[in-house]
């Protein structure tokens, strides 16, 4: 399955935020690199004027993870935009520059991944890190 024929990317496309001012983010970048098969929901960082667009379906709401980060929650939330990730890996900008385009969509690169996974160092995390090794240095997950 190409990422654009996911119904979550569909979803996301629906709202047609300007491509330039987000990146897909969490589990994202393992779906479109072909690392996992699926996906439960959508992680998305958005700057600008993504931003302002997706602040006009949905009233922002603090961030669980971070302080002054804020989210929006979409389609029930399985679509979730945040205007900030983790502050470690830098600015939304500089997120977005080192992102992968991938189908036409920007990827958070698979090693900021790697990088809040190992922050975060949860058991679903040190397994996808796993995922994430194999596949740069079997060009695949298994």
């Amino acid at each position: 399955m190409q990422p654009k024929d996911n119904p979550l990317i569909r979803k996301l496309l629906s709202l047609d935020l300007p491509a330039e001012d987000y990146v897909i983010a969490g589990s994202g970048p393992l779906f479109a690199h072909g690392i996992k098969n699926g996906l439960g929901d959508l992680d998305v960082v958005a700057r600008g004027r993504a931003w302002q667009k997706a602040t006009t379906f949905a009233p922002p709401e603090p961030a669980p993870f971070w302080t002054g980060v804020d989210r929006v929650l979409l389609f029930d939330g399985e679509i979730e935009i945040f205007n900030g990730w983790f502050p470690e890996l830098g600015t939304v900008d500089e997120l977005i520059s080192r992102s992968d385009l991938i189908d036409g969509l920007r990827y958070e690169s698979l090693h900021d991944v790697v990088r809040w996974k190992r922050t975060l160092d949860r058991q679903k995390d040190r397994d996808d890190i796993k995922l994430i090794d194999q596949h740069r240095t079997n060009g695949s997950p298994g």
